[in-house]
């Protein structure tokens, strides 16, 4: 007699537990990727800052063939956001005398010769600062659960990194 009133308990069961299981699993692993895009992007800013950092004025100077363009720094970024696509990302470069170069977005810039930094108000000068900064629009499924997100698509989230160096060289 007692089991045929505990039939279809299991269900009910796996209705309650699985689904909030399922739920912490998804989540888990949209919070690990976003930490992981997170951690990519800052490494790659930080990476292509430090490759800049070392193409200053005197690899404009006659002689020698050192001296980096826009586009050679957006490759870097773009090498070194692993997992990153270059069209969710914008990157700016910025110089001391706050001159800007925006590359919105990332692959918009592949292809610019523009020497950078740029030598107008010595901006590529030994000692002077240089920034390069970016933001990276992450797509969560942890906000398609969440009140008031809609119920048919995906939160984004956006993810800023910025580098600044001295000039070295």
């Amino acid at each position: 007699m007692r089991r045929k009133h505990q039939r279809g308990v299991a269900m009910v069961e796996f209705a309650l537990a699985g689904i909030a299981s399922i739920f912490l699993l998804i989540n888990t692993f949209s919070l690990a990727m976003g930490m992981w895009n997170y951690h990519m992007l800052a490494s790659a800013v930080h990476e292509a800052t430090r490759f800049a950092s070392v193409k200053g004025v005197n690899c404009t100077k006659p002689g020698n063939t050192c001296s980096v363009t826009v586009g050679t720094i957006a490759h870097k970024v773009a090498y070194y956001a692993i997992g990153i696509p270059a069209d969710s990302m914008d990157v700016t470069l910025t110089t001391e005398s706050a001159a800007s170069t925006p590359c919105a977005p990332l692959s918009s810039c592949f292809s610019s010769t523009t020497v950078w930094p740029p030598s107008t108000n010595l901006d590529n000068r030994v000692g002077r600062y240089i920034t390069v900064s970016a933001i990276y629009r992450f797509r969560s499924p942890l906000l398609f659960f969440w009140p008031g997100a809609g119920a048919q698509q995906f939160g984004q989230v956006w993810l800023p990194a910025s580098s600044t160096q001295k000039i070295l060289f």
